[in-house]
């Protein structure tokens, strides 16, 4: 599996963010749907053809392995989430958040750790009950006082400062969209991947680079980098960097996502997705 991650990933994994005054969670690029299919009802590309050869290609079968692998394997997950995204140009501070996920029904549940400005949040969101809605409350300030709101996933005010839904996130996603992007990506040339070893928080993995260096309409980013834990077999970091802005410049960071602590199979149950579960703070 060690390269089944190669590709602009979307970060499905990530999410998170904004301000629930003015705006709150998970901005969409969801296509109309009001209610999503869940990750794992989501139509898997086909596979590239066997008589055309890429650099990709190698990473593209172990990803629809590693599809299997996560679809097949990974009943849910906990993990403490980082996430770092430049919206409208502006790189945001890096938020922390405990995440739940549950792979059937799709299940998150998220609490926000740091920065103070978005600590003590928290959200829920389940797929296909509170019509089709995420539940969330901040935890302090004037928005606190409005206690449990509930909004559509992809609503503009659920999208303010995040790149992707909720509904986009979690490691299914991120395999699902990896190969609809690469094999996009192998419909052209002026693709360099590489792989080396490297550590994330202490845990060993494997890191693979993906370099398009000159500029396309057809390309989604410049540099992407996908770090896969060589123990558990899942990615827990995620970069992508768009081309500098002069020549000569560093590469833009345009989102990365890191999964610290990440611990499968924990036996999730229906009492974590529920607001009213006493350990949380849901009024």
């Amino acid at each position: 599996m060690r390269c089944s991650w190669i590709s602009r990933v979307f970060s499905l994994a990530s999410l998170g963010g904004g301000c629930l005054a003015a705006a709150l969670l998970f901005p969409a690029i969801v296509s109309g749907q009001t209610t999503p299919l869940p990750p794992t009802q989501q139509p898997v590309p086909a596979q590239p053809a066997a008589n055309q050869a890429h650099p990709l290609d190698p990473c593209l079968e172990i990803a629809y392995k590693g599809m299997k692998h996560i679809k097949e394997d990974i009943k849910d997950y906990t993990c403490t989430l980082v996430k770092r995204e430049r919206i409208d140009g502006k790189l945001l501070d890096a938020e922390y958040m405990y995440t739940k996920v549950r792979q059937e029904p799709f299940s998150v549940y998220m609490s926000f750790l740091k920065p103070d400005a978005v600590k003590g949040r928290e959200v829920i969101y389940v797929h296909g009950a509170n019509d089709g809605n995420l539940l969330a409350h901040e935890g302090k300030g004037l928005a606190a006082r409005f206690g449990m709101v509930s909004l559509k996933p992809n609503s503009a005010l659920a999208m303010k400062d995040n790149r992707y839904p909720i509904t986009e996130l979690g490691l299914y996603n991120l395999t699902r969209r990896l190969i609809e992007v690469a094999e996009n990506d192998r419909q052209f040339g002026e693709c360099e991947v590489n792989m080396s070893q490297a550590k994330i928080n202490g845990r060993e993995c494997t890191m693979m680079q993906v370099v398009h260096p000159v500029p396309r309409k057809n390309f989604l980013f410049h540099v992407a980098r996908i770090y896969v834990d060589n123990e558990l077999n899942v990615p827990i970091r995620y970069e992508a960097y768009d081309w500098p802005e002069k020549q000569g410049g560093q590469p833009v960071l345009m989102e990365e996502y890191t999964y610290l602590n990440l611990q499968l199979n924990t036996g999730l149950t229906d009492a974590d997705f529920d607001s009213r579960n006493p350990q949380y703070n849901f009024k």
